[in-house]
């Protein structure tokens, strides 16, 4: 395979996409069953962050680690991106020392600079624009708990953000049907381009018999000065137990975390019974190792075999 990146859910086709689910829940499996599984021995991840993180620094980290390879953490503050240095220059010089890089930031032309020219493959980590790690986990989880997710439905409770646009991906990857119970106004702005989604600015009706119900923090990172108003604008599509009952006793709630109880979720609703969202956080850690393992085996020169088991 020649050289490929992961920058948003449109990467991938759906065949592949269902593939690395699937090597995903193997990974966990062996994971549970203590097998040593190390095909990244003596691979390194470069990982720059520009936005601050538990979840994608720890499973990154720690998934390299359980595929036998490492990983380092860079940040503007102590590497030459905080001083000016070009994104394509850094680039350059990580693909020369590296065998993959994720990089988390705030916009996602920063990624796609950095993809151009880079010589290994780039994971996006989470842009303001998409969070396709986060998918796959969130796939992962509603499959171990579905299996067969094609046709079904998903309420997306909140702001059209960097979430919900990969979510728009996913639903026509995997055939399901996404509404987005949002305000008017903050619905994403080109939903003509996805037919299986659609905005629901009624929140019951966007509930209504719903499969899956997710929801994600009503102002992201950078948003500080917002909060007020988005606040004000979020409330009614607040997930309550009214809001899961109106999708039905079979429904499941995910949040990508961190979360707000009181705000876009309650605290009956994220810790209750329908709650998945403590598995979802740690299919982070498989499914990204199912990424890494394809992404960098299959990346390598053909005099490189990959080592390990």
């Amino acid at each position: 395979m020649s050289l490929r990146h992961f920058l948003t859910l449109a990467d991938l086709t759906a065949d592949e996409l269902e593939r690395l689910l699937r090597r995903a829940a193997e990974l966990r499996a062996a994971h549970y069953n203590g097998a040593l599984h190390e095909p990244l021995r003596g691979r390194v991840l470069g990982m720059i962050f520009e936005k601050s993180s538990t979840r994608t620094r720890v499973s990154f980290e720690a998934g390299m680690a359980q595929l036998g390879g490492s990983a380092i953490f860079l940040s503007p503050a102590d590497s030459q991106l905080g001083r000016g240095e070009p994104i394509e220059d850094t680039a350059r010089v990580l693909s020369g020392m590296v065998d993959a890089v994720m990089i988390r930031t705030f916009g996602h032309e920063n990624v796609q600079r950095f993809a151009d020219v880079a010589s290994v493959p780039v994971i996006n980590g989470l842009t303001d624009a998409h969070h396709p790690c986060q998918l796959l986990a969130d796939l992962m989880t509603w499959q171990s708990h579905r299996r067969e997710i094609t046709g079904r439905t998903v309420a997306w409770m909140g702001d059209g953000n960097n979430m919900c646009q990969s979510w728009m991906q996913a639903a026509e990857l995997m055939g399901f049907d996404l509404r987005i119970g949002c305000p008017p106004g903050y619905a994403p702005d080109d939903l003509d381009a996805y037919p299986r989604s659609r905005h629901e600015p009624d929140p019951d009706r966007a509930a209504a018999g719903a499969d899956l119900v997710v929801t994600d923090v009503w102002a992201s990172m950078g948003m500080e000065d917002e909060q007020s108003a988005r606040r004000t604008a979020f409330a009614p599509y607040q997930v309550t137990g009214a809001i899961m009952a109106a999708a039905g006793p079979d429904a499941l709630f995910m949040h990508c975390l961190p979360a707000h109880r009181g705000e876009e979720v309650a605290a009956e609703v994220i810790d209750g019974p329908q709650s998945v969202v403590w598995e979802e956080a740690e299919n982070r850690l498989h499914a990204q190792k199912a990424l890494l393992e394809w992404l960098i085996t299959e990346s390598l020169a053909p005099d490189e075999p990959p080592r390990g088991n």
